[in-house]
């Protein structure tokens, strides 16, 4: 497992910092690390207490992970934040593109993947709703769970809507990497890799997780992750996974780095 300083410890370090969940494949922070990996960044990894949130809420005014901080500037804890301030600090690669059109597309399918109600929140709805009612789970478990969820608007309506939601965005990137695929490119925009493969690369853990020898997680984390809904798994094109596959294995730290 990588190293990890705690908070207070980082907080008088100046340079990249980055608050992550140690030990856990969460999407949106292997989406940082694969950005900083991609561009070669150094930063030091944070570690995120799940058990105390109070010196992460004093450093960054919030309880989430992942968080980046550099220097004296602001912590930035939103998904398009923190590849801007990766653009900035290493502008080569550069991962987002230059015209304006594939710009406006890879943000937009980006923020399907990353952002509010999009794919990855509409299946940690899916989670909390599997976790928050398992029967085989203690009472304290559940409530905890269903406590959590309160922070993202869970609701039975709201679990219940999201695997449409999740399918719906998945078959957006299917036809997206069909149309390129057509185009004789291997990237799902333009003709080079931008944020938006690694984007998928990481949250397609949430439909079918890498395999243990490449990604090795809590066996807990793993039964959830997968997922068998029937529409998010109509959805997910055997091309898409292989893109997956292809953005790990040519650009992307392997195995996985917990």
């Amino acid at each position: 497992m990588a190293e990890y300083v705690d908070i207070e410890q980082a907080i008088r370090m100046a340079g990249l910092r980055v608050v992550l969940p140690p030990g856990i494949p969460g999407p949106w922070a292997e989406a940082v690390k694969g950005i900083l990996y991609v561009k070669k960044i150094p930063f030091v990894r944070v570690r995120h207490d799940r058990n105390n949130y109070a010196p992460l809420i004093r450093w960054t005014a919030q309880s989430s992970a992942p968080v980046m901080v550099y220097d004296d500037e602001r912590p930035r804890s939103v998904w398009s934040d923190q590849l801007f301030l990766a653009e900035r600090l290493q502008p080569e690669p550069a991962l987002i593109p230059s015209i304006i059109e594939d710009r406006v597309l890879m943000f937009g399918l980006s923020n399907e993947l990353c952002g509010e109600t999009g794919f990855g929140w509409s299946r940690r709805l899916m989670l909390i709703h599997g976790a928050g009612t398992d029967p085989n789970a203690s009472e304290e478990a559940r409530r905890a769970m269903l406590a959590f969820g309160a922070k993202y608007g869970y609701s039975p309506g709201a679990a219940a809507a999201a695997p449409a939601k999740a399918a719906q965005v998945v078959s957006a990137l299917a036809a997206q990497l069909k149309l390129q695929h057509s185009r004789g490119s291997r990237f799902l925009i333009g003709d080079t890799l931008s944020a938006l493969d690694i984007y998928w690369a990481v949250f397609a853990a949430l439909v079918e997780p890498l395999p243990e020898s490449l990604c090795p997680m809590p066996a807990e984390f793993r039964r959830r992750y997968y997922c068998g809904d029937p529409l998010v798994r109509a959805a997910t094109s055997p091309e898409l996974l292989a893109h997956r596959d292809f953005i790990y294995h040519e650009y992307l730290e392997l195995p996985v780095d917990l």
